[in-house]
């Protein structure tokens, strides 16, 4: 499959992101429309995780190898965290830009994917690809709302939404030009190592600023599982 199609089906998750990003220029956003769509966008990358990344890798290769990937994957995003908390000098300022970090690391989640799958077949490729569209919406509208409501400048906010598009055409490069003549093994084991990174990603970054936005927390709870079950459909949809 020829790269260019792999880089153009790539460009799909990033327009919806990008789309969910201007989105949130356009209406107004409350705390608590924020802590709405952090919910969603971190009940999307559980779904990732737990549909999609996981069972394809636990078919691909020994559990153990799966685990350990995983394990990698969250102690990356641990010193990535740490890292992130020295660079902008500790406390609560780090929340923003690592909500930036865990879209930025799904969407190269999704282009590694859609690299890895283009090795397989076009269809395949261009089914993740699509099933990306939809569920990048809401995580694209919650990074800019999030950047919004800490006071970033619109001019600021515009470049950062567009620069997710850099994260799945490397991700795409990435499956494709170092993966493609490895091992099944080490492609699922490159998706478990993502899968880790993203877990933590939505778990302790997104959901935390998520709280912390607001105190209305049973009533967001729901559109965690809403953001759960719209990845699961999304995908089940264009797998079948």
């Amino acid at each position: 499959m020829d790269v260019l199609r792999v880089l153009a089906l790539a460009l799909l998750p990033a327009a919806g992101n990008f789309a969910g990003g201007v989105l949130a220029e356009l209406i107004p956003t409350s705390r608590r429309t924020l802590s709405r769509a952090l919910h969603v966008a971190a009940g999307i990358i559980v779904a990732v995780v737990g549909v999609e990344l996981m069972p394809e890798a636990l078919e691909g290769a020994a559990p153990w190898l799966m685990v350990l990937g995983f394990c990698l994957g969250g102690t990356a995003f641990i010193l990535l965290d740490a890292a992130m908390e020295r660079f902008r000098g500790g406390g609560k300022a780090t929340g923003p830009w690592l909500v930036y970090a865990a879209v930025f690391i799904d969407l190269f989640s999704d282009g590694l994917m859609i690299g890895v799958g283009s090795v397989v077949s076009f269809s395949l490729a261009l089914v993740l690809a699509v099933g990306q569209v939809t569920a990048d919406v809401p995580e694209g509208f919650a990074a800019i709302a999030n950047f919004r409501d800490k006071g970033v400048a619109r001019s600021e906010r515009l470049v950062l939404s567009a620069s997710f598009v850099a994260a799945t055409l490397l991700g795409a490069s990435v499956g494709y030009w170092l993966l493609r003549d490895q091992s099944q093994a080490t492609q699922v084991t490159a998706l478990a190592f993502t899968a880790g990174l993203l877990i933590l990603a939505a778990v302790e970054e997104m959901l935390g600023e998520a709280h912390e936005a607001t105190e209305d927390c049973r009533i967001t709870a729901a559109f965690f599982v809403g953001g759960f079950a719209l990845f699961t459909l999304v995908a089940s949809y264009f797998e079948a």
